[in-house]
């Protein structure tokens, strides 16, 4: 009997950030993760940002690893792409590292990031963040390493997030990023950085450790300190993935929002219709016939 193997989740993403720089837009839920699918993209991103904010919670780590893993499922199970997951800072130490990398890819994920601010974390963007001292942070990608290699078939990733750009400048956050690399981080995020200047001298002193060099993850969020740069100048200057957080989030609320101060004003959705997905419109999306039994997605497919 003949098992059709195919291929892990981390392997594929791994795969195309080879290949060139990946862009992955953030999806809140399964629906949007078809979007995301629907629109051509080979890559989703689930955001610790937008999946609590969807919950009506800020983004301030009070999440919960289960909460996360549901989130996980859904876009993996969904989209069928490689999902890159945020970890926030673990949900704990070192042990609690571990079982994240576990359950993370036990939900489909591709790999996660963890990042190296005292709990509770503040958005990246903000000021006041507050850094964990650094072996640390490299003892939390240790036991997440390790964790990677005892999973699955090894590929799953690890990237490592340094919030230390904004608190102690470029120095510090490539200080980090090394030790992070040693500590067997697969990828780094640098996050908050300001400019494209900014972004390329971390990229080149990330190429300088030549064969030890991390795969690249650059932050394209909105209203933060970063400049817009778009997806070519990130794959020019070397980096592995782009992601956008919580840019789908952002353009549903408004949406949402404008549409329910125009139904309480007027009292009907008449005036709606047009900026509508219509019924047929969101049945193509997921792929549904009525009276035609749907079947679930199976992962990976």
């Amino acid at each position: 009997m003949s098992h059709h193997k195919t291929e892990s989740n981390g392997a594929r993403l791994r795969n195309l950030m080879d290949a060139g720089c990946v862009a992955a837009p953030g999806a809140f839920n399964g629906l949007v993760a078809r979007a995301v699918k629907q629109a051509g993209f080979d890559a989703c991103y689930v955001s610790g940002g937008a999946t609590s904010t969807a919950m009506g919670m800020p983004d301030v780590g009070l999440q919960t690893l289960e909460e996360f893993c549901r989130a996980i499922r859904d876009v993996s199970l969904a989209s069928g792409l490689p999902v890159l997951a945020d970890a926030d800072t673990g949900f704990g130490e070192a042990e609690t590292a571990r079982r994240t990398v576990i359950e993370y890819h036990r939900a489909g994920a591709s790999g996660l990031h963890l990042e190296d601010q005292v709990f509770p974390k503040r958005c990246g963007h903000l000021g006041g963040k507050t850094l964990v001292p650094i072996d640390h942070m490299v003892e939390k990608v240790q036991w997440a390493s390790k964790a990677a290699r005892d999973t699955g078939d090894g590929t799953f990733i690890v990237c490592a997030r340094t919030d230390a750009f904004s608190v102690d400048g470029i120095a510090a956050s490539i200080e980090r990023a090394k030790a992070y690399v040693h500590a067997g981080a697969d990828m780094i995020f640098p996050e908050g950085l300001g400019t494209a200047e900014d972004f390329k001298a971390f990229a080149q002193a990330m190429e300088s450790m030549g064969e030890a060099k991390p795969y690249l993850l650059a932050n394209m969020t909105e209203f933060g300190t970063t400049d817009m740069i778009p997806l070519n100048t990130f794959a020019e200057m070397g980096y592995s993935i782009v992601i956008y957080p919580v840019t789908t989030l952002r353009i549903a609320m408004k949406a949402v929002t404008d549409a329910l101060a125009q139904l309480k004003e007027s009292g009907t959705a008449e005036g709606l219709l047009s900026s509508m997905q219509t019924r047929d419109e969101l049945y193509e999306l997921l792929g549904y016939t009525p009276g035609t039994p749907w079947e679930v997605p199976t992962a990976n497919r």
